[in-house]
């Protein structure tokens, strides 16, 4: 299996062999010692270059447990598609030795025939976790009708994930949309059952949204985590005006040491899901065709995913 990998990955691009990292101790916080490393699961989105058996080999050559499949429009699985085309993307996915335990939908609404039929499918397939769609609020609304719109919403969807055994998420994410703020998650859940609908945490939009303050927002929020994202950025000026600026684990300003310590501290150790959000030849913008050499993309994954690994071990 080890030879049939590297010959892919020789076809495909990349310099050399990889092969996934050895578990090492942790902590918690000195107490309770851990011996499992982070479980981190590579973005399909960012190999929309490739089919999703193509995708799996490579996740896991590169070392990563798993796929966090795409399941909506653009992605690799088109919810129209979702009864035939997720059974044997799930397959393929275990062929090479990986898991799919984590998928990216636009489920929003039990009255979508799509997303049922995707709650449904994914969760016969062994899925545990779906990310769901993001509300934005309502025109002609006041916010907080808008909440209470989406908080039933939630609720609804809750109710089925119970009914077929599946874990729904809402990711925060920096912007206009609703769960920007920490604030505004927490009150988007205040009506789910929080065994079946959670958040994604999203530490780099955690920290553009709120600044300082995002560990008020883990401490929040803690309880109801049961996936997150990891991902780095800068604020750099472009053409004149300060942005968000996209970089690679490590390069910007999210505190992973002090993120992780607090994971710890939670004793939370949840399904990851690794994002590239800067510069890779549309790769990170999740394009079927790319402008630079797959090997660029593939040394930009591992070494990702590799100082994700060490900043968990030294936290």
């Amino acid at each position: 299996m080890i030879n049939k990998r590297r010959k892919f990955i020789k076809h495909l691009g990349a310099a050399t062999a990889l092969t996934p990292l050895a578990p090492f101790p942790l902590y918690l916080f000195g107490q309770q010692k851990i011996h499992r490393p982070l479980n981190v699961h590579l973005f399909s989105k960012h190999l929309h270059f490739l089919n999703v058996k193509e995708a799996a080999q490579i996740s896991a050559e590169l070392g990563f447990d798993g796929l966090d499949l795409t399941v909506r429009p653009k992605g690799h699985v088109l919810p129209e598609n979702v009864e035939t085309d997720l059974p044997k993307a799930v397959e393929d996915i275990k062929a090479v030795g990986a898991v799919c335990e984590l998928i990216t939908t636009a489920i929003g609404d039990v009255a979508n025939d799509h997303d049922i039929k995707t709650i449904k499918m994914a969760a016969k397939l062994g899925i545990k976790f779906y990310r769901s769609n993001w509300f934005e609020y309502l025109d002609g609304k006041s916010m907080q009708k808008s909440m209470a719109f989406f908080q039933q919403r939630i609720k609804e969807l809750g109710e089925v994930n119970k009914q077929y055994n599946i874990i729904g998420c809402y990711q925060n994410h920096a912007g206009t949309k609703i769960g920007a703020s920490f604030w505004e998650v927490e009150q988007l859940l205040k009506a789910a059952d929080l065994d079946y609908f959670g958040t994604q945490y999203d530490i780099r939009h955690a920290m553009v949204d709120s600044g300082l303050s995002w560990r008020n927002g883990l401490r929040l929020l803690h309880r109801s985590i049961k996936t997150i994202v990891l991902k780095d950025f800068k604020w750099g000026k472009v053409d004149g005006q300060w942005k968000v600026v996209n970089v690679p684990i490590g390069e910007g300003m999210v505190d992973f040491n002090g993120y992780f310590k607090l994971l710890k501290g939670y004793g939370l150790n949840p399904p990851t899901s690794l994002h590239l959000e800067y510069p890779l030849g549309g790769a990170e913008k999740g394009r079927n065709k790319i402008t630079v050499d797959k090997k660029v993309v593939f040394d930009a994954i591992k070494k990702d995913l590799n100082a994700i690994q060490k900043f968990w071990e030294e936290a």
